[in-house]
């Protein structure tokens, strides 16, 4: 069964903004990434992929710890208590600077040294 149900593809094709957290030997880390960039590379299964620049401390954590929160929400989707949902898409991460998906990354996104894969084990709505 897959961990990406109907809710959360609708918050995945609508949301702007992702906000990715891993953990580093000084605690959480934090970056985003944009939801269109997201859609123009696809999600592929249960993976989310998403173009890689920079991302260096990110890339340094998931050498050490491959897990990976991934919160999105918009308020274009109806919620438990009025419009508005978000979730946390919890997995595992890594950033692929070869293959099928780091190829697409870079040819949809010059800038790109390759792709971040995410892989979703779990999904916990939020609002």
């Amino acid at each position: 069964m897959s961990a990406i149900d109907a809710v959360t593809r609708e918050l995945l094709d609508k949301t702007e903004f992702l906000a990715l957290v891993t953990e580093g030997s000084e605690g959480p880390h934090v970056v985003g990434n944009w939801g269109e960039y997201l859609r123009r590379l696809g999600i592929d299964g249960d993976r989310l992929v998403l173009p890689a620049g920079y991302y260096r401390k990110t890339e340094e954590n998931l050498s050490r710890n491959g897990r990976v929160q991934v919160l999105v929400a918009s308020k274009s989707v109806q919620g438990g208590h009025g419009p508005g949902q978000g979730c946390i898409l919890r997995g595992t991460a890594e950033i692929q600077t070869e293959g099928e998906f780091s190829d697409r990354a870079k040819a949809s996104f010059p800038w790109a040294r390759g792709a971040l894969v995410i892989s979703v084990d779990s999904v916990e709505m939020q609002l």
